[in-house]
C-alpha cells in the first residue's frame, strides 16, 4: 500500500504526538514489600482486654486516638455478640423439647422430626417456642 507524500508526512506528525509508554519502575532490592512488615500488636490483636492493655502501655498520659478507641469498641461488641450467641445455643440446646433424652419427652413413642435449622435463627426459636407450648398444652390435659 502506498501513500501519497502529504498523508505519509501526517501520519509522521501524529505519530510524533502519540504518548510514549512510561519506564518500568526498578524495584528497590532493599525496600521490603508492605504484607511482609511487622505490624505493631495494637494493630493485630482482637482480643479487648488484651487491646486494652496494648493500649494503655502505649499511651504516655493514657489518651488513646479515636481511632484505636474505636476499634477497641469493636472488639469488645465483636465479643459480647459471640458469647450471646454461645450461651443462647447452650440454653436452646438445654431446653430443646424435640431432643429424645429430654425428661419431658420420656415414654413418648413419636419423635418430632425438625427439618434443618441454622443455629440462633429465627425459624430455630419458633420452633422451639412451639414445641414448649405443645409440651405445656400436654402437661395441662395430664392434671
Amino acid at each position: 500500500m502506498s501513500f501519497d507524500p502529504r498523508s505519509l508526512e501526517r501520519l509522521r506528525e501524529l505519530g510524533r504526538q502519540l504518548p510514549r509508554p512510561l519506564p518500568t519502575p526498578v524495584a528497590s532490592s532493599t525496600a521490603e514489600p508492605r504484607a511482609s512488615k511487622r505490624r505493631h500488636r495494637i494493630e493485630t490483636e482482637d482480643d479487648p482486654q488484651a487491646l486494652f492493655q496494648e493500649l494503655m502501655q502505649v499511651s504516655p498520659d493514657g489518651t488513646v486516638p479515636p481511632h484505636l478507641m474505636a476499634r477497641l469498641k469493636a472488639a469488645e461488641a465483636k465479643r459480647q455478640t459471640q458469647e450471646s450467641a454461645e450461651g443462647v445455643r447452650q440454653q436452646q440446646g438445654e431446653m430443646n423439647p424435640f431432643d429424645r433424652s429430654s425428661s419431658a419427652r420420656k415414654g413418648k413413642t413419636t419423635v418430632a422430626k425438625t427439618p434443618p435449622l441454622t443455629p440462633g435463627s429465627t425459624e430455630e426459636s419458633l420452633y422451639v417456642a412451639f414445641g414448649q407450648l405443645l409440651l405445656e398444652d400436654e402437661d395441662e390435659d395430664e392434671i
